[in-house]
């Protein structure tokens, strides 16, 4: 997958660089989401478009590859640097670099997910000044967390490669310790990470990536019920209620339905 991974985040990169809203936004799958995690808001394509435009109609910037591209199956994540317009100008320019990591879920060629997340440096935290639809917070957003900002997008950065690197999802019997343990860090700080940062429990955070993860295989697979069921199993649950339960709270539609959506085109 290195080369797939390696050409999709240049591409993606060029469009970002080129100002081209529509170029960025078809990296996207037809039904892909642009996740903006900070504001925990989502957009598709189209909607994409339109806050790039906006964005892009007032602000330049250049963005950056930082470090290596870290790869799992069909998961790409990375790190990025965003330098706005005077960004390094000596002593006199105001902006700085903003740092972000992005974590994307492939489908063939196409981001079924782009989860995006970034952190303001405090003389950046003026309103539009971030990526689209960012805000200017006012107070540290994570206070009730007992973490700082900076604590938090640490962690948070390092469990979302841990999950893109191991895909820890697909173990039915995952919990919160051992996952702490893959990431690193004490149990209540990652429990802190998952409802703080993600605005989620960590059953429903685990759940997100399996629901995911099925979705690309309903969409490869026809037949009966037990295909379902097989798939449930494959992306990690452990019972068929539970797969059906999640699959519904985030796709909004059972699997079967989702999957005869997808096959029937």
């Amino acid at each position: 997958m290195k080369m797939r991974a390696t050409e999709f985040v240049r591409s993606y990169f060029d469009a970002w660089n080129h100002r081209d809203p529509v170029a960025v936004a078809d990296h996207l799958a037809r039904d892909g989401l642009y996740w903006d995690v900070p504001e925990n808001r989502r957009s598709s394509h189209d909607e994409l478009v339109v806050a790039l435009r906006e964005f892009f109609s007032a602000y330049r910037h250049r963005y950056e590859l930082i470090g290596e591209i870290v790869e799992g199956p069909d998961t790409i994540a990375f790190q990025y640097r965003m330098c706005p317009l005077g960004c390094g100008e000596g002593r006199g320019g105001t902006a700085r670099p903003i740092q972000g990591a992005e974590f994307i879920t492939l489908h063939g060629d196409a981001a079924v997910t782009i989860h995006d997340y970034y952190q303001l440096p405090a003389a950046a935290r003026t309103p539009g000044a971030g990526r689209p639809a960012s805000a200017a917070p006012g107070t540290p957003k994570y206070a009730k967390s007992g973490l700082t900002e900076a604590q938090l997008s640490a962690y948070r950065q390092r469990l979302e490669m841990v999950m893109v690197s191991r895909q820890a999802w697909l173990r039915s019997d995952l919990t919160l310790p051992e996952l702490a343990s893959l990431v690193d860090c004490s149990v209540n700080h990652l429990s802190q990470v998952i409802n703080a940062g993600f605005g989620m429990s960590f059953f429903d955070y685990v759940n997100r990536y399996r629901v995911e993860h099925a979705k690309r295989m309903l969409a490869e697979t026809s037949g009966d019920d037990s295909a379902i069921l097989n798939v449930a199993f494959a992306a990690g649950f452990n019972s068929n209620s539970a797969f059906y339960a999640a699959f519904r709270k985030f796709v909004g539609q059972t699997p079967a339905r989702y999957r005869r959506s997808r096959t029937e085109h």
